[in-house]
């Protein structure tokens, strides 16, 4: 570990019951979504330009939303359970900008379309990077977070190998 990471055990309450995996898991997404937000959205980490990506990626037939089907599995597992959405969805906390009917109707299965199921995944991503970044998941100690980081991980990893020019510079 380094040595912040000893100091953030030492002071941030509850930092200390993450385990080596989980501080990983949410250093390598701090890491993962700069570089997406750099190479895929010019900057400009939004629902609109997340969708606006997605749509381009439709149109030039390279949206491959199969690939995402293990991370939007773990989402709709987590966020919808028995017929209704799980006191976990709403810790998302979305925004009136983050197209949430859309969100809602990927999760709950009413919305298959392969657009829609990427775009989703992708939003819900975004949630974790300002939850984590504007202190919202500091709110749980970071409990609990170590799948939704792993899942948000594999699909930031697959869109930048797919599509984040990585080899440009």
């Amino acid at each position: 570990m380094t040595q912040i990471t000893d100091w953030l055990r030492a002071k941030a309450h509850g930092f200390n019951h993450l385990s080596n995996e989980e501080v990983s898991a949410i250093s390598d997404f701090s890491l993962l979504w700069a570089l997406f937000e750099s190479r895929l959205l010019n900057t400009e980490g939004s629902a609109r330009s997340i969708s606006d990506m997605v749509d381009d990626w439709q149109k030039d037939g390279t949206l491959d939303a199969p690939s995402f089907d293990p991370e939007l599995g773990y989402f709709r597992q987590r966020y919808f359970a028995n017929g209704a959405f799980t006191g976990h969805f709403d810790h998302l906390h979305l925004r009136k900008n983050d197209q949430e009917p859309l969100i809602r109707a990927v999760i709950d299965g009413s919305d298959n379309d392969p657009r829609d199921r990427v775009a989703a995944v992708l939003i819900i991503i975004l949630r974790y990077r300002n939850n984590l970044f504007h202190g919202v998941k500091w709110q749980y100690k970071l409990a609990g977070q170590l799948g939704n980081f792993t899942a948000a991980n594999t699909a930031l990893m697959k869109v930048l190998d797919r599509h984040g020019a990585l080899l440009e510079g």
